[in-house]
C-alpha cells in the first residue's frame, strides 16, 4: 500500500479519512473502533458504535473516568469506548497459513459484495489500497479464514502494525466469517460493538492467518469471534464483536 496518511489529528479530535470506508459513505467499523481504542491506555478495550462513523469530518473527543466518547459538532454521539481488564473468548485451534490461503479462494462475493469498496474486505479495492482480507470457509472446520501479510506502510518504525489496522482486520473477518459458518437470511449486518485484546503483535511483512467464527445469534444480533494467528500458530490479536442486521 502506498502512503497511508496517519498524521495525528488536532488534540481533542479524531478525523477518519475517506480511504478507510466500510459502506461507501461511512467508516469501516473496525477502523473506527480502533481509532477510539488508541485513545485509551489499555491492553484490551471495547468500543460501541452509536451512529455510522462519518468520513472526513472532525469528531470531538471527550474523556471521563477512563472512557472515551466521539461526537459530531451537533453533540450527536458517534462512538464510545472503555478499557477492559480482560477479554474472555474461546479460541479455535490455529489455522495453518496453507489452509488460510486455500480458504480465501472460496470467498463467495468477488462479484456480488454488499460493500465492494470496503477498506478491509472489499474485492473492488485496488491491490495496495485495501487490506483484501477475503475470508472463505475452511474445509472441515466451523470457521472462515484468509492469509494476510500486512504491508510496511501499516506499521510504525518498529515494524509492528498500528492498532487501528489490526482492529479493522479483526472486524470484517469476524462478521463475514460468522455469516459463512451458517448463512443468515435477510438484510446485511453492520458492526455494532467490538472488543479487542492483543496477546501478541502483528508484524508487517510477515504472513498471518486471519480467522472468524460464529458465537451465537439473538434476533437481529450476531455475535462473532475473530483472531489473527502468526505463522507459528500464536494468537497476535483477538476480538469479540456484535453485528446488527439492518432493518
Amino acid at each position: 500500500m502506498g502512503g497511508i496518511d496517519v498524521a495525528a489529528p488536532p488534540a481533542g479530535t479524531v478525523t477518519i479519512p475517506s480511504r478507510f470506508n466500510g459502506p461507501p459513505a461511512s467508516a469501516n467499523g473496525g477502523y473506527a473502533c480502533g481509532s477510539v481504542a488508541r485513545l485509551l491506555d489499555s491492553g484490551a478495550a471495547e468500543v460501541s458504535l452509536r451512529q455510522p462513523p462519518p468520513l472526513d469530518r472532525t469528531l470531538q473527543v471527550e474523556s471521563e473516568n477512563g472512557a472515551v466518547r466521539l461526537s459530531q459538532d451537533d453533540d450527536l454521539l458517534v462512538a464510545e469506548g472503555r478499557a477492559l481488564d480482560a477479554l474472555a473468548l474461546e479460541v479455535p485451534e490455529p489455522i495453518t497459513l496453507g489452509s488460510a490461503y486455500e480458504a480465501s479462494h472460496r470467498y463467495p462475493w468477488m462479484e456480488d459484495h454488499v460493500f465492494p469498496t470496503c477498506f478491509v474486505c472489499g474485492p473492488q479495492r485496488a491491490q495496495g489500497d485495501g487490506l483484501h482480507i477475503l475470508v472463505g470457509p475452511v474445509a472441515g472446520r466451523d470457521v472462515a479464514a484468509a492469509a494476510w501479510t500486512p504491508g510496511a506502510d501499516l506499521a510504525g518504525d518498529d515494524g509492528v502494525v498500528r492498532p487501528e489496522f489490526v482492529w479493522a482486520a479483526l472486524d470484517c473477518s469476524g462478521g463475514v466469517g460468522s455469516w459463512l459458518v451458517e448463512p443468515l437470511e435477510g438484510n446485511p449486518y453492520v458492526l455494532g460493538r467490538l472488543a479487542v485484546r492483543f496477546p501478541g503483535v502483528v508484524r508487517a511483512g510477515e504472513p498471518h492467518a486471519v480467522v472468524g467464527w460464529r458465537i451465537g445469534v439473538d434476533g437481529r444480533k450476531q455475535a462473532a469471534g475473530s483472531a489473527i494467528f502468526t505463522a507459528a500458530g500464536e494468537v497476535a490479536g483477538l476480538a469479540r464483536a456484535t453485528w446488527i442486521q439492518l432493518a
